[in-house]
């Protein structure tokens, strides 16, 4: 009788059609995400998104919390989550404007410079620096790609 070893047949990647690797390099970016966050939750006790707010403060000397909505592309309501939460870390203060009550301004504290130079940059965060390192023609043929599997999903932009 056969052992299970010599009943299965092993597959490659290369033995599976071209539009199957693509699809696992495009599974591999999704795995990857998720481990690389429940990784760096597990390690750094703050979550990418976080960080990438952090970092995002830092650069500009602090901002808005719509300059941060545009920035994480996220809605009013999950960003102002974000910002409560780290506000209530003590990595970030909330202000309001002196010019105007509806508008407030977000800035790092000496905890949340600490936290960016002890937390190394990698996932998300990582690849947005990266990105902006790129030549506009690489950037546009990255988005032409982005914007096709978008179309493939049937991703509305709006969702």
């Amino acid at each position: 009788m056969p052992t299970d070893e010599e009943t299965i047949d092993l597959i490659t990647e290369t033995d599976l059609p071209f539009a199957d690797q693509v699809f696992h390099k495009f599974l591999d970016l999704l795995r990857f995400k998720r481990q690389y966050a429940n990784r760096f939750i597990e390690q750094y006790g703050i979550k990418p998104r976080e960080l990438s707010l952090l970092l995002f403060f830092a650069e500009t000397g602090g901002a808005t919390v719509g300059q941060a909505q545009a920035f994480l592309h996220n809605s009013a309501s999950t960003v102002s989550a974000l910002i409560a939460k780290l506000e209530k870390d003590g990595l970030v203060t909330r202000t309001r404007s002196q010019e105007d009550n509806r508008v407030v301004n977000v800035e790092l504290t000496e905890a949340g410079r600490t936290v960016i130079e002890n937390t190394p940059l990698g996932g998300l965060p990582l690849l947005r620096r990266n990105l902006r390192r790129l030549p506009d023609k690489r950037l546009q043929e990255i988005k032409d790609v982005l914007v096709e599997l978008m179309h493939l999903m049937e991703v509305n932009k709006t969702e």
